[in-house]
């Protein structure tokens, strides 16, 4: 996988364009500074969750005694799921109701930007080529910032595109996301069958 394409998968689970309408609502009754500044914090927070979880996964799967091929079938089937839901919305949106107030960590940074998807992923690509770590922190860092720059567009773009635009920009992202989650189980399962011991 290369760095851009590792950007745009990251990019395809941080799901920007189908946060915008969640992360306005969340964000209407605060004046338009004070947007901006929840918005930056919400937005650094994930991403130092998303870098932890990619430089620090690898001690995590250790500790856990966890195989590459079970966080490739575990984020697969994560992704599947996320995707489904993507395709398919609940009146009650992807992550349930949210409390009333100025959002902090919950639920901006986590779980809609630094999702379990994102963290299975990058725990995944630290694992799976370890050597390659700064190529996967440039593609997060990547898909991070298009994520930052799409979000602090979002009034503007839902004026321009408008919600049936955003829903089915979403939708579209959901049939990627499923595709990809298909092909992720299906790697780890055959990894899986590939070393199980015979007999």
């Amino acid at each position: 996988m290369s760095t851009w394409s590792a950007a745009l998968l990251l990019l395809l689970i941080l799901d920007p364009l189908g946060n915008i309408p969640v992360f306005l609502g969340l964000l209407r009754p605060l004046p338009p500074r004070r947007r901006r500044i929840v918005l930056a914090r919400e937005l650094v927070i994930a991403l130092v969750v998303l870098m932890a979880f990619l430089l620090g996964g690898q001690h995590v799967l250790d500790a856990m005694h966890l195989r590459q091929e079970s966080v490739s079938i575990g984020g697969g089937i994560v992704l599947f799921l996320i995707g489904l839901k993507m395709i398919f919305p609940t009146a009650e949106g992807m992550f349930g109701d949210v409390p009333e107030g100025e959002p902090f960590i919950v639920p901006m940074a986590i779980p809609m930007i630094a999702g379990p998807s994102g963290m299975a992923s990058v725990m995944l690509m630290s694992n799976s080529n370890p050597q390659r770590n700064a190529d996967w922190v440039t593609a997060l860092l990547i898909a991070w910032l298009a994520t930052a720059v799409i979000l602090f567009a979002a009034t503007y773009l839902y004026k321009i595109l408008g919600a049936r635009v955003l829903v089915a920009v979403e939708r579209l992202m959901g049939m990627l996301l499923v595709t990809v989650s298909v092909q992720m189980l299906l790697d780890g399962v055959a990894a899986y069958l590939h070393i199980a011991p015979k007999g």
